[in-house]
């Protein structure tokens, strides 16, 4: 019988100084933004009981031991952790096998956002449309010479499979980079 992968919790409690509390979101984010980039990471959130409250509790989870350990072993994790010295204190560290982790019931739950904020949908509408528009022009030209005696689902179908990659991983980057400054600005 084959070994089953267990997705694998990690709760943190830290102890942060209410009147650095904006300096311990920055930092929050900071080691948001390093973790999300390793490979088998699956999600992450900060929970605190109540704004007052001096605990922070963080919650991050991977796909497996292994890769939680790549995580814990890293020069990023080390050099973020040195970051929050004299910031937060470290304090209680749990592992969780189960999905339990996600479930505890907090008493309230604070939301830190992103440095970042999504741009309005009207922009990512014109950014998808300038993207689009061509590509699918693109497909129904080059299909148009066999396309008369193809049923019309399946010359979308035949469109959607074919162009549904071009988009997500050449297109929409591309243009995203290029509109980038317009996308953000407020």
């Amino acid at each position: 019988m084959a070994d089953t992968v267990s997705p694998i919790t990690v709760a943190v409690t830290r102890t942060v100084s209410p009147e650095r509390a904006r300096e311990a979101a920055a930092w929050a984010r900071s080691g948001q933004d390093l973790i999300s980039s390793f490979p088998g990471y699956l999600g992450s959130g900060w929970i605190r009981p109540d704004p007052s409250s001096p605990e922070w509790h963080m919650l991050f989870r991977f796909a497996d031991a292994d890769s939680l350990a790549v995580w814990e072993k890293s020069p990023e994790r080390a050099w973020w952790v040195s970051t929050g010295h004299g910031l937060v204190e470290h304090g209680d560290y749990q592992l969780r096998t189960g999905i339990e982790g996600w479930f505890d019931v907090p008493s309230s739950v604070e939301v830190i956002a992103s440095q970042n904020p999504a741009p309005p949908r009207w922009k990512q509408m014109v950014s998808i449309f300038i993207v689009f528009y061509p590509l699918s022009v693109a497909a129904n030209y080059a299909l148009s010479p066999v396309a008369s005696g193809i049923p019309i689902w399946l010359r979308v179908l035949i469109s959607v499979v074919v162009l549904t990659p071009i988009m997500t991983y050449f297109a929409l980057p591309l243009v995203t980079r290029a509109l980038r400054p317009w996308l953000l600005r407020r």
